[in-house]
């Protein structure tokens, strides 16, 4: 028995030192690693990279750009079976440990000793939020003994709630998405509150190994991850048996979420709001900031002007016939792979590549439609055959065996009310762009800026300067009615002076003599009055008109109304021979719509902070009244305006009069057919590189043009009321279906009188109709002698001419 007691005396002294040596070198390990170890308070204030959101004006979301996909959300928002789902699936003690799990640890420990595989792990929830906000995922022992120590200090600092919280929302879950909020709506297009035990099982999985558990190339795997996920959850009693069984027999039913701004044909659109964000607050804040940026896009009028201005550029396009098939390719054994790997333009409706099969009958084309590519990556194993009739191919004018081949790859497009059968489509040569605003504040509804912007993102809207031609002739025309220049009798314009519409030629003061003409030589020679001169588009009276302005105030009212910046001071240049944009056009008609008011244009309503505080706001008017806490028979709310007048009202209200004109009347007739109060303008560029249109209703301005890329004559016959106008017509017609016809509001200081010909002038308070004088008649003469005519002085250096 001696031997026996000093036996345990011995072993106890043994272990009381062997303790005191480990606690030692613990404590001294402890100290050791707690050396500059991150400082956990930093995640008091932790603001993660969020992705910024794009809002239609209607709320629907447009685009997101982040470098992150992560959407944060506090613990609040997050539902119990989410929290669960993870909790089981990562850390079942995650509400008992104090940031260590010692059963963790000790389980792990013994399916290692054990040489067997678990798909969980020993490490805590705490214990990774220590590895992804503060010591990084080095695999080594001094990082795993780090993280031990910031998970103790993590755990007596903050709540569980807290902790969970920031671990939800950092998490990566493959197929570039962070955190549970972005996970949800990305794999299932659902938010967290709409997910269901499976779905909830499935992304508490994916943490783990994200590749391992892809969806779609592996699984299986996925499957067999979140049925364990599924069973620790009844396990640990969150859910029942019957329930957890009848979700692990559900299959993935992952649903990715395609988010592009092709769903509204917008990518134009989108594009110019990234840049102008970009210009504004830089990439970071763009693309980690979480901005909620509220647009001012109207998807239903940009589908419509997109429709519009695609129809008018395929209009032009196959009236100038066939040009060929996109590309060609060996069509084999097996024709899917090859056409599935032809690129082709997403975010033109109906369209798609198809491959002919046998064009050897004249009384139909075969063809093999694109098949699509699997979520797998893998060509679809179905092949769709179609026909393309002799209707579908009638515009080429063209015989099925001259137009392609086969392996010959061309897109198509199905033919109304008759399955199976396509109409043989191709992409406009032609290109061009389109805008429509709001007159009044500037709020850009719609704009397109060419026929495909998976094609090209170059934006005609906003970037290609282009020569507006006659469209430009509105503002010579507002400039003179606006109170500058006069008849030879020194009398002010009036919308009946009657100006000289016979030949003229000017010395440009170096030598040149430049001689401008009208649209057609010799048409409707003689004096005609001012508003005839703007309807029929004649370029002579406008050439009459800027001399007697003068050149520096049409400069300055281009300015003004911020059609061009530093217009040339010469006479040419009254036709249009500068250079612009449609976004500035439309910006500037809409201040003859408005009332002569200052408007700039918008493609963004607000803009808020992650915190929902608002950073931007386009509207800047005061509402007074509006932040009254109750009512208590106050005066009504109301906006407090602060015009900035670029000309009279009653000015304004003269040229909108005149270019009702144009449709009633003039170059615009075509438009006529909608019998609605519009007004607007033609315009056709020399050797028609050029044709646009640019007009409004009482509350919606829109502008477009149709050109060349690398300008080019459009053809002989080519006129902006022949393929521009149209159009105008067409997105009209459909954007004003179902509003009233409102005619244009008539401003204080005009009265309204009847000349004739069934035609109300609008006059000033000081104006009446001419009285027989005639601006030019004897500039006529001197110019038939080749003389210079009065004023030449003000044209200085060459000028293009000729622009109608």
């Amino acid at each position: 028995m001696r031997i026996i007691g000093r036996f345990l005396g011995f072993l106890f002294s043994t272990l009381a030192i062997l303790f005191l040596i480990g606690a030692a070198v613990g404590i001294a390990l402890y100290f050791y690693f707690e050396q500059d170890l991150p400082d956990t308070t930093q995640l008091q204030s932790y603001e993660p990279p969020v992705l910024t959101r794009v809002h239609a004006a209607d709320g629907s979301l447009l685009a997101e750009y982040s470098h992150e996909r992560r959407l944060y959300l506090p613990s609040a928002d997050i539902p119990p079976l989410v929290k669960q789902a993870f909790i089981s699936a990562e850390d079942k003690n995650f509400y008992m440990h104090n940031g260590v799990d010692p059963e963790g640890i000790l389980r792990a420990a013994m399916i290692l000793v054990a040489g067997g595989h678990h798909m969980q792990g020993a490490s805590t929830i705490t214990q990774q939020v220590a590895k992804n906000f503060l010591v990084g995922d080095e695999r080594s022992f001094v990082r795993k003994a780090k993280e031990a120590i910031l998970a103790l200090r993590i755990e007596h600092a903050y709540s569980k709630d807290h902790i969970l919280e920031l671990y939800l929302n950092k998490i990566f879950f493959g197929l570039g998405n962070y955190g549970v909020a972005a996970a949800a709506l990305n794999y299932f297009d659902k938010s967290v509150n709409e997910l269901t035990i499976a779905e909830a099982a499935y992304l508490a999985a994916l943490p783990k190994g994200p590749n391992n558990y892809n969806p779609f190339r592996n699984r299986d795997a996925a499957i067999q991850r979140r049925n364990y996920v599924i069973d620790r959850m009844v396990e640990n009693g969150y859910i029942s048996r019957a329930d957890g069984d009848k979700a692990m027999r559900e299959p993935l039913n992952v649903k990715l979420r395609v988010l592009t701004p092709d769903t509204y044909v917008a990518g134009y659109f989108a594009e110019e709001v990234r840049r102008e964000l970009l210009a504004r607050y830089g990439e970071q804040k763009v693309y980690e900031g979480g901005l909620s940026v509220h647009t001012t896009l109207d998807p239903a009028m940009q589908q419509l002007a997109r429709k519009s201005l695609v129809d008018g550029l395929i209009r032009f396009d196959e009236a100038h016939g066939w040009r060929g098939p996109v590309t060609h390719i060996d069509i084999g054994n097996d024709w899917g792979p090859p056409l599935a790997a032809v690129p082709g333009l997403g975010d033109v409706p109906g369209w798609r590549l198809a491959v002919v099969l046998d064009s050897s009958n004249d009384q139909a084309m075969r063809i093999g439609m694109q098949p699509k590519y699997e979520k797998s990556g893998d060509v679809g194993p179905e092949r769709e055959i179609g026909l393309v009739p002799p209707d579908g191919a009638k515009w080429t004018n063209q015989k099925f065996r001259t137009l392609a081949g086969p392996g010959d790859v061309v897109y198509v497009e199905a033919l109304p009310g008759k399955p199976g059968q396509w109409r043989l489509r191709q992409v406009p040569e032609i290109s061009g762009a389109i805008v429509a605003m709001d007159p009044h504040t500037g709020r850009v509804l719609a704009m397109v800026g060419g026929f495909s912007y998976d094609q090209s993102e170059f934006n005609r809207a906003t970037q290609a300067l282009r020569q507006p031609g006659s469209s430009f002739k509105p503002f010579v025309y507002a400039a003179a009615l606006d109170g500058n220049g006069t008849m030879p009798s020194g009398t002010p314009f009036n919308p009946t002076s009657l100006i000289e519409n016979g030949p003229i030629t000017i010395d440009q003061g170096n030598g040149e003599l430049w001689t401008p003409k009208n649209f057609e030589e010799g048409e409707a020679a003689g004096s005609h009055p001012l508003r005839w001169g703007v309807e029929h588009s004649m370029n002579l009276m406008t050439v009459r008109l800027a001399q007697a302005v003068g050149m520096p105030v049409i400069v300055e009212y281009a300015k003004r109304f911020g059609v061009y910046d530093d217009l040339m001071p010469v006479l040419s240049m009254s036709l249009g021979a500068g250079e612009t944009t449609v976004m500035r056009m439309v910006t500037a008609y809409s201040m003859f719509d408005n009332g002569g008011q200052r408007i700039q244009a918008t493609l963004i309503d607000r803009i808020q902070d992650r915190t929902g505080k608002t950073i931007f706001r386009h509207d800047e008017r005061i509402c007074k009244g509006c932040d009254a806490d109750a009512w208590h028979d106050q005066p009504e709310p109301r906006l407090v305006v602060k015009p900035d007048q670029v000309i009279d009202p009653a000015t304004a209200y003269q040229i909108t009069s005149i270019l009702e004109g144009v449709i009633q009347r003039g170059t615009g007739v075509s438009i006529s057919v909608l019998h609605r109060h519009l007004a607007g303008k033609t315009g056709t560029t020399n050797d028609a590189k050029d044709l646009w249109f640019v007009g409004f209703s009482t509350d919606l301005c829109v502008g477009l043009y149709l050109g060349y890329d690398r300008p080019r004559s459009m053809g002989g016959s080519a006129q902006a009321a022949t393929y521009a106008a149209p159009i105008f017509r067409d997105f009209m017609a459909q954007a004003l279906k179902d509003k009233p016809d409102v005619p244009f509001r008539v401003p204080r200081g005009i009265h309204l009188m009847p000349i004739g010909n069934g035609i109300i002038e609008a006059f000033k308070d000081d104006e009446y109709p001419d009285n027989g004088e005639v601006l030019g008649g004897e500039s006529a003469a001197a110019a038939g002698a080749g003389g210079a005519t009065p004023d030449a002085d003000r044209a200085v250096g060459p000028g293009t001419g000729g622009l109608y």
